[in-house]
C-alpha cells in the first residue's frame, strides 16, 4: 500500500469502522455520545414546547381579554372588525 492509499476517505471509513467493531473504548465512547446527545434533544425539544405552550396561552388569555391580540373577532364563518372607540 502506498502512502497515498491512506488518506483516501473509504480507508478511513473502514478504519473508523474496524475500531468502532473491535474497540470496547470507542464503542462505550460512541455509546455514551449517543446518549447525552438523545438527550440534550430531548431537553430542547421539551423546552421549546413549553415555550410554545406559554405563548399559545398568553395569546388565548389576550383575545379573551380584548387585548391587542383580538384585532378581529369571528362571527357565523365571516370575519368582522373590532370596533373602535369612537363607533
Amino acid at each position: 500500500m502506498a502512502l497515498d492509499d491512506f488518506v483516501e476517505s473509504e480507508v478511513g471509513i473502514a478504519v473508523a469502522a474496524t475500531a468502532l467493531l473491535i474497540s470496547p473504548e470507542v464503542r462505550n465512547l460512541v455509546r455514551r455520545g449517543l446518549v447525552y446527545g438523545l438527550a440534550a434533544v430531548l431537553k430542547a425539544s421539551n423546552t421549546i414546547a413549553i415555550a410554545a405552550r406559554s405563548v399559545a396561552g398568553d395569546v388565548q388569555q389576550r383575545v379573551a381579554a380584548g387585548g391587542p391580540a383580538a384585532e378581529e373577532w369571528s362571527t357565523e364563518g365571516e370575519t368582522v372588525p373590532k370596533r373602535g372607540k369612537n363607533t
